[in-house]
């Protein structure tokens, strides 16, 4: 069984960075599978931000292009999202997921427990 977990969130002030991670476990080969990350602030729709596929390309939304980075170690079977420049709205719960295309959240078929980015002005 897959199983997608979250780290490196937590409360920063606006202007700064973080990094957050996921391990993936349950794989039987983590480097065949294109990975993504989502949010979803509180009272709003889930939001795609970024994803990496199997030969690491990159796709952002444009609401984080140029300041966060998707990246993946295939040999941690871990991704990555590096987040700089935060901003307030960017204040979100945090998800890893796997196996999917593109930016819809029902496309994606398994997701992390999330982890907390709080961004404050």
């Amino acid at each position: 069984q897959v199983r997608l977990e979250e780290s490196g969130g937590g409360s920063v002030q606006a202007g700064g960075s973080l990094r957050l991670s996921c391990t993936a476990s349950g794989y039987t080969s983590f480097r065949d599978n294109n990975m993504g990350w989502f949010r979803q602030p509180p009272g709003k729709e889930r939001e795609g931000l970024a994803v990496i596929g199997t030969s690491g390309q990159t796709f952002y939304a444009d609401s984080v292009k140029g300041r966060f980075t998707i990246s993946r170690d295939n040999a941690k079977n871990t991704l990555y999202l590096q987040m700089n420049s935060l901003k307030p709205e960017d204040s979100a719960m945090y998800y890893c997921v796997a196996d999917g295309t593109q930016f819809k959240s029902y496309n994606w078929n398994y997701w992390g427990q999330g982890t907390q980015v709080t961004v404050s002005s």
